[in-house]
């Protein structure tokens, strides 16, 4: 990589450059004691280093002028240094090395033109040099044999023509420096590093992974030596292709060859089988591709795997795989949000939800851990249409809600992730998290955060009820088939009690701006002696919070928390999963269930601490400066414009954990009887 970008830069240096300047180098060196050896190498690579260089090195001009970079002469090259190293004394030399370091860093970011090359052209073959790995003369270090071999060589045009290893490439240039630098042969000069001569993508797109297992356990928790059941999830938005194709505006800052399939789909498949996840959620998979290319391939992985695809003309939609080594699958319910007649509900979105069994090995109770419901979802992009994104999600919860509710009314752990174009802390954001929201007179495109409308004079604005009655959800997000009856224990009031407060206070009170007209307001009703105030009726020993279908709040009841935090410390950025035109913002997520913890606010962030459902590590995200290193979102090595999400997770054995404790009481009673041993 670095051959080829140095020798882009010597051939605007050379055609820049005077015969008397490259004879006066040279000239110099003879007036020293030169050695035989190297006096004779020096004149041999002057007349026959140009014709041997190879074809893909070499750049074609009028004549038989032809400058490139040769690595068989690399011997030569350092003999070459060795002799140039006195030339410090020389003035002339001197100027002339500076002059063209300086015009080296101001072409840094530039091509070679048409005219200089017509220069170069013009230059008299005996005057022609061929530098070999650096520029320019005896004012770089050159490279070693084994930077040499491990660089591939690169045509000029292709270089130039890759924004993204030219953008990378002079970004790395301040960060890469030698651990011990070579002696610069020039003194007073700015001593100029290559670049490095091949320095993958996944160098710079580093993730780490987290471990979060061995943090200090907030009281009240379960034992962190707990048996679990371990498992990992992906949620990955993989960008289906007829998107890519529709969309080529979105994707002008990338190179033509990274955007097509047949490069895409290799690195997306490496990068699933790496991370090796257990349960695998996928968003914008195409149909076809998933039938012909991804379902194949991903059975032969060991995933089930499940496919829902929208509805409507679109062509991809999700899917779930899971490794059926590792879980059964107890049930599967596909979600479908578009519904005929209703404008809330007329986008041609998915989701999907499943129940799975987790497998234990032999000798242990199936039973004794829970099953775990998963889901996955890609909520509309529109980000001025809030109302939808929040109807298609009280949809899926309330799916959440059928799927994974136990016959005792609790529900088993849940995982929910996917794309739901939303930012953090959106009202949208807060709805999962919180498991509560006001929406009334809430701006729609404000309910995603995605983009700020508020200059707009006339914008849409959510009024309560969000949905008709019709479609079978209540408030809470529950089917209304579904809600809990109440219990026959409740208290039962008479017709005649309930008549009693059919008045209240304030309705015996007489106005004060009522004009008095006598036998009309003058008279002031009296409350009846068997009137009783409300204060006096018995409470119900079974409250149940009632909220009016019109009071504008929507809640859920899942306790659902995220597994990233959405800010990354070390860098002092906010994480980034996408760069829609080249700004990051997180919109994916992995949500899972916790417990709630007590703060002593209402109406403030919900606090959680791990239940069943631990949290013990995840892939850490980039940040937009790192990922503008590498020209954004796809590059080279990422081929989808969203980051994938990988959390492992821990469910507990409910019978290793009762046995676990019975071996520490008995243990605790041997060494009470039998201290010593």
């Amino acid at each position: 990589m670095s051959d080829a970008f140095f020798t882009c830069r010597k051939i605007v240096l050379l055609a820049k450059s005077t015969s008397t300047q490259i004879e006066g180098v040279f000239a110099a060196t003879s007036e020293r004691s030169v050695p035989e050896e190297q006096e004779a190498l020096l004149q041999q690579w002057l007349e026959e280093g140009a014709g041997n260089l190879p074809a893909s090195e070499s750049v074609p001009v009028e004549g038989e002028v032809s400058v490139a970079l040769s690595s068989d002469w690399l011997e030569g090259s350092e003999l070459l240094m060795t002799s140039l190293s006195d030339l410090n004394s020389a003035p002339e030399v001197t100027w002339c090395a500076g002059q063209q370091l300086t015009e080296l860093h101001a072409l840094a970011s530039s091509e070679p033109q048409d005219h200089e090359l017509a220069e170069l052209a013009k230059l008299p073959v005996e005057k022609t040099v061929a530098v070999a790995g650096s520029a320019p003369w005896a004012a770089v270090v050159p490279q070693t044999d084994h930077q040499v071999a491990g660089c591939a060589a690169l045509d000029v045009g292709v270089q130039n023509e890759d924004p993204a290893v030219l953008a990378w490439s002079l970004a790395s240039e301040e960060e890469t420096v030698p651990t011990d630098p070579p002696a610069w042969p020039i003194q007073n000069v700015v001593q100029f590093y290559p670049f490095p001569t091949e320095v993958p993508y996944h160098e710079i797109l580093w993730r780490d992974w987290e471990d979060l297992s061995a943090q200090p356990c907030v009281p009240e928790q379960v034992s962190k030596n707990t048996p679990l059941f371990e498992f990992r999830v992906m949620s990955y938005n993989i960008l289906a292709q007829d998107l890519v194709e529709q969309g080529v505006d979105l994707y002008l800052h990338c190179h033509p060859d990274i955007l097509k399939w047949n490069y895409r789909l290799p690195n997306l498949l490496q990068e699933i089988q790496h991370w090796d996840p257990d349960v695998l959620c996928l968003q914008e998979v195409q149909e076809n591709h998933y039938w012909e290319q991804l379902e194949p391939k991903f059975k032969e992985m060991g995933f089930a795997c499940f496919y829902k695809r929208r509805t409507g003309t679109k062509t991809d939609g999700c899917a779930v795989c899971y490794k059926h080594s590792r879980f059964q699958l107890i049930t599967v319910s596909p979600i479908e949000y578009f519904r005929p007649g209703l404008g809330i509900l007329n986008r041609d979105n998915v989701g999907l939800v499943l129940l799975l069994q987790p497998l234990l090995p032999e000798g242990l109770d199936p039973e004794a851990v829970s099953p775990l419901c998963v889901a996955t979802t890609h909520i509309l992009f529109n980000p001025r249409r809030g109302d939808i994104k929040l109807a298609q999600m009280a949809l899926l919860l309330a799916e959440i809600d059928k799927i994974a509710k136990t016959t005792e009314g609790s529900y088993y752990p849940v995982i929910l992730c996917g794309d739901l174009n939303s930012v953090p802390d959106s009202p949208l954001y807060k709805f999962i998290r919180n498991g509560e929201l006001f929406y009334h007179g809430m701006p729609a495109w404000k309910v995603s955060g995605q983009e700020d409308f508020s200059q707009q004079l006339y914008s849409r604005k959510l009024l309560a009820p969000l949905w008709p009655s019709s479609l079978g959800i209540t408030d809470n997000c529950q089917y209304v088939t579904l809600c809990q009856p109440k219990k026959s224990g409740r208290r039962k009031y008479s017709r005649d009690f309930l008549l009693q407060f059919h008045f209240c206070d304030v309705a015996c009170e007489r106005p004060p701006q009522l004009v008095l007209l006598e036998g009309v307001t003058d008279a002031k009703p009296d409350r009846p002696a068997h009137w009783l105030k409300p204060a006096a009726m018995v409470e119900d020993p079974d409250p149940q919070p009632f909220i009016p279908r019109s009071s504008g709040i929507i809640q859920h009841g899942l306790n659902l928390t995220s597994a990233y935090s959405h800010f990354l410390p070390q860098r002092g950025r906010p994480e980034v999963t996408t760069m829609p035109m080249g700004l990051g913002c997180t919109v994916d997520y992995i949500f899972y269930s916790a417990e709630p913890v007590e703060n002593g606010k209402s109406g403030g962030r919900r606090l959680y601490q791990d239940g069943a459902l631990k949290l013990l590590g995840r892939l850490s995200l980039l940040s937009e400066d790192v990922l503008l290193l590498a020209n954004g979102l796809p590059n080279h090595f990422y081929s989808s414009d969203h980051l994938c999400l990988l959390a492992s997770f821990g469910l507990e054995i409910s019978s290793l954990r009762e046995a676990l404790k019975t071996a520490e009481v008995k243990k605790t009673h041997l060494q009470h009887f039998f201290p010593y041993g």
